[in-house]
């Protein structure tokens, strides 16, 4: 009995810790992760753009709402491309980023002409 007591509640209190743990963890999703970097906050910056660009209303034509998400999605991927250009250092890495930002500023040419042949007027362009 007088090992039963201590191991009890060394078994209650590892997990109670846990359970503390996995609270915290579930409250904050980015809990652990450093966004300190300066890297990691431009790239959090453009994803909160794109977020924000996103039409808030449907224009009721499934081909214009598909574009007009995709365009700020596009830029977002071109915002952090360029961040990537600006800190990072893989050369493999670094050549993926340029691959991006040619292809999806061309992709976004064309989804605005799309737009106005539908009549729907594109987004003011955010570079």
């Amino acid at each position: 009995m007088k090992t039963i007591a201590p191991l009890l509640a060394a078994t209650v209190l590892a997990a109670s810790a846990g359970i503390a743990l996995a609270q915290e963890a579930e409250s904050d999703p980015m809990a652990g992760m450093d966004h300190g970097g300066m890297a990691m906050g431009q790239m959090m910056d453009a994803m909160d753009a794109m977020m924000a660009a996103m039409p808030a209303e449907s224009t009721g034509m499934a081909d214009a709402d598909f574009l007009l998400m995709m365009i700020p999605h596009h830029q977002s991927a071109i915002d952090m491309a360029r961040v990537e250009l600006e800190h990072g250092t893989d050369e493999e890495t670094r050549a993926m980023a340029q691959a991006i930002i040619d292809t999806q500023e061309k992709e976004i040419a064309a989804m605005h002409a799309m737009l106005e042949r539908m009549g729907v007027e594109p987004p003011a362009a955010t570079e």
